[in-house]
C-alpha cells in the first residue's frame, strides 16, 4: 500500500517546443516571416504606445498573423467552427 503520490520517472519526461513540431514549409512559418519583415507603418497600421496601467496589450503583428492565417485558410474553417455548437 502506497501512502503518498509518486511521480513519473525522469527519463520518461520529454520537453518540446511548438516550433519543433511545425515543419519549415508550413503556412504558419511563411506568415510569421512575412509579417515580421514588413513595415506596418508604411501599410497604414497605427502602432500605439502601451498604457502604463492595466494588462499589457498584444503586439499588432500578432493580430495580423492571426487574421492572415484565417484569411488564407478560407471560410470552410469558420463554417466548421459554427457546426460544433
Amino acid at each position: 500500500m502506497m501512502l503518498h503520490v509518486t511521480g513519473i520517472a525522469r527519463n520518461q519526461m520529454v520537453f518540446t517546443s511548438l516550433e519543433d513540431s511545425i515543419f519549415e514549409d508550413n503556412l504558419v512559418c511563411f506568415i510569421g516571416a512575412f509579417v515580421e519583415n514588413i513595415d506596418l507603418k508604411a501599410l497604414g497600421f497605427e502602432l500605439r504606445t502601451p498604457k502604463t496601467e492595466g494588462r499589457p496589450s498584444f503586439d499588432t503583428k500578432i493580430f495580423l498573423k492571426i487574421y492572415l492565417y484565417g484569411y488564407l485558410n478560407g471560410p470552410p474553417a469558420a463554417q466548421s467552427l459554427l457546426t460544433l455548437r
